[in-house]
């Protein structure tokens, strides 16, 4: 019988993340945590021998997948299936596997490096996404364009300028990401309801052996924090923060799709198009923005998960309840998968975005009479004028000149209104010069170049190493 397949997983999701968060993966790391659990554990002073350790060594890759389908089913436990089949391998080994942990043993820790190596992945897919926007804010800083407030035609600032906010949310992003890699916690030995009496009772009341082995173990996978206290699981709220983290990678990435389909609306910029490429199966002459459409579905996708690891981590019942396996095993990869081909396809478009400069110079002189108006004022009040009398004269003038274009389809004659209103003293030659529209743009390209050089390119160069032509 055929059975359903999951986009991100057909689609969708790149060969790291699906390993990352494959059963393979998964289950070797559960063996990987008996096993040093058991070296650590004898180092400790615990009766277990050199054979024992040499044997779980030697059977941590060979999992046998048929035995533990048959396990599971008879015991209704995946650790327990997987521990006797394990057990079945390492015969020897077998009487000291899972020595006075308990499932969340395997499972709280097994996720935290899976989240922890998830975020690493995203890590390196996010700093390309930020090297090639640098790169195109660069290019573009000095290139006038429309401003929009209420997506409607404002003031000038520049292309990069307005790159540059796109760069902005990613550093925040990137500034929450750093974060949470820092102080991200392992799980740690804690026994049953977190009071790690079985470990008491296997090291004759020693506190400090204890503290040892978590720290070694720890320090086996990578961690230089460990939870101090849990219950029986690692408080759920860390899921809450890495899914909030996720959203927020999501919020940007959306941003940036509704920006860039706005954008090619107005044919100032427009997403990659191969040449053979089909917009649509009616309208032969479509372009459709399909990248950005699919960026902005799958965001709007992993912001509504974030929610469900809140809910979870709400709703926990004192030392631990399940209520949230079902729920954690469905939304923490899902939503890594997810963010993962997010930002996957913001490298695609980024690497071949198109810009068409002599379109957006058409849409600013269009505009560009109703832009300089309070220079006119200006000059007018320079020249002797009351402000607010010239302030209602243009006001009327660019009424009437709004009603020709929108109910006649007539072409802006504002300037023309305003040099034959003797009442106006203003010369054509002063409006010549307000005119000359590179001069409107106020900072943004000292802003955005300032930005680029003291924020942008110091994290650039501390990531250097994880720049990647082939993202």
């Amino acid at each position: 019988m055929e059975r359903y397949k999951n986009p991100l997983v057909e689609r969708y999701g790149s060969k790291e993340m699906l390993y990352n968060f494959s059963p393979k993966k998964k289950f070797i790391l559960w063996r990987k945590l008996w096993f040093y659990l058991a070296e650590i554990q004898k180092e400790l002073g615990l009766n277990i021998s050199n054979e024992q350790i040499d044997d779980l060594k030697n059977h941590l890759y060979n999992i046998d997948w048929n035995r533990v389908s048959f396990f599971e089913k008879k015991f209704r436990h995946d650790v327990m299936a997987h521990l006797y089949a394990f057990g079945e391998k390492a015969i020897i080994a077998r009487p000291i596997i899972h020595l006075g942990v308990t499932s969340a043993f395997l499972g709280d820790n097994t996720d935290i490096i899976l989240i922890r190596d998830g975020l690493e992945i995203l890590l390196k897919k996010l700093i390309n996404i930020i090297f090639r926007l640098r790169n195109f804010t660069l290019e573009y800083h000095k290139i006038p364009t429309l401003a929009f407030t209420h997506y409607q035609p404002a003031q000038l600032i520049t292309v990069g300028k307005r790159s540059a906010l796109w760069l902005q949310s990613l550093l925040l992003d990137l500034e929450e990401l750093e974060f949470r890699l820092r102080n991200i916690h392992f799980r740690g030995v804690k026994g049953t309801v977190g009071s790690a009496d079985s470990f008491k009772k296997l090291f004759d009341g020693n506190l400090q052996k204890l503290k040892d082995l978590e720290r070694k173990l720890s320090e086996k996978f990578g961690f230089k924090n460990v939870f101090s206290i849990t219950g029986q699981t690692y408080d759920r709220k860390v899921d809450a923060q890495i899914l909030n983290f996720l959203s927020n990678i999501s919020q940007s990435s959306h941003k940036f799709s509704n920006d860039l389909r706005l954008l090619q609306n107005l044919k100032e910029m427009e997403e990659p198009f191969e040449k053979e490429q089909i917009g649509s199966s009616a309208m032969a002459y479509k372009r459709n923005p399909i990248l950005s459409e699919r960026m902005a579905s799958l965001a709007k996708y992993v912001i509504s998960l974030s929610s469900s690891s809140a809910f979870v981590s709400a709703t926990q019942w004192l030392e631990r309840t399940l209520d949230d396996s079902a729920n954690r095993r469905l939304v923490i990869g899902q939503s890594f998968l997810a963010v993962d081909s997010i930002l996957m396809i913001w490298n695609n478009i980024l690497e071949n975005i198109v810009v068409y400069p002599k379109i957006i110079d058409k849409h600013i002189k269009e505009e560009l009479p109703f832009l300089i108006t309070e220079y006119i004022i200006i000059e007018c009040v320079k020249n002797g004028a009351d402000r607010q009398d010239i302030h209602e004269r243009i006001r009327v003038h660019s009424m009437k000149t709004n009603d020709k274009i929108k109910l006649e389809g007539m072409e802006n004659d504002f300037i023309q209104r305003i040099l034959h209103d003797k009442k106006i003293p203003i010369h054509k030659e002063q409006i010549s010069k307000i005119l000359n529209y590179e001069n409107l743009t106020g900072f943004s390209s000292d802003q955005t170049l300032e930005f680029i050089d003291s924020k942008v390119n110091p994290i650039l160069n501390r990531f250097h190493h994880l720049i990647d032509s082939n993202i």
